[in-house]
């Protein structure tokens, strides 16, 4: 359903996943997100170097395998596995197989040694590193109404929101085990959206 002004009515996950990986999201950018702020990974390179030595330990632990991979999910333009790879000692270095797991296509210039990939890889021995993984999963937003029923929250391009149809299958499932809320019981005599005193 669409309004003129606004655009068409739509779940928030939707809404992200154009926003951040379509065409021209966010993600997708030729600047990359290091041309809009900075992280940890663009600050200076003490933070890959920590976690090289992390790779390091978890590389002693695992008894130092003929391939040891660094896997790092959501990797943006490969910053920090090329930091940890260019961090490792040539011991370790020599044997390291660096996997950059990203939506946004495969930078120019990345060093060779690393592979891009759409998903994480099958099958390898070493660390998945997934610093920045969790901040932008497009999802669903829900919201309770009035009547406490658990609805989906629609957005328009414009960012107008409103509640949409109840949550139902898997996701009313996930939230009834993860979100679970109080009866809401109506105020007799009391007028709906009147504040109590």
């Amino acid at each position: 359903m669409t309004d003129e002004a606004g655009g068409e009515w739509r779940g928030w996950r939707e809404a992200m996943e154009e926003a951040l990986y379509g065409p021209s999201g966010f993600y997708r950018r030729p600047e990359g997100p290091a041309g809009h702020f900075r992280t940890s990974v663009h600050a200076s390179p003490l933070f890959a170097e920590a976690v090289a030595r992390l790779l390091c330990r978890v590389d002693e632990e695992l008894g130092h395998p003929a391939e040891l991979a660094f896997v790092d999910m959501a990797a943006g333009r490969g910053e920090l596995v090329t930091g940890v790879l260019r961090a490792l000692p040539p011991e370790v270095a020599s044997r390291a197989r660096g996997y950059a797991v990203e939506r946004a296509g495969r930078p120019r210039d990345l060093d060779h040694r690393i592979e891009w990939l759409a998903a994480p890889p099958e099958g390898v021995t070493g660390l998945l590193f997934a610093n920045e993984w969790l901040d932008n999963v497009p999802l669903d937003i829900a919201e309770v109404d009035s009547e406490g029923v658990r609805r989906l929250v629609l957005v328009r391009r414009d960012g107008t929101e409103r509640l949409g149809d109840p949550v139902a299958g898997a996701d009313a499932e996930w939230l009834d085990e993860w979100w679970r809320l109080p009866a809401v019981r109506p105020v007799e005599g009391r007028a709906e959206g009147s504040a109590e005193g």
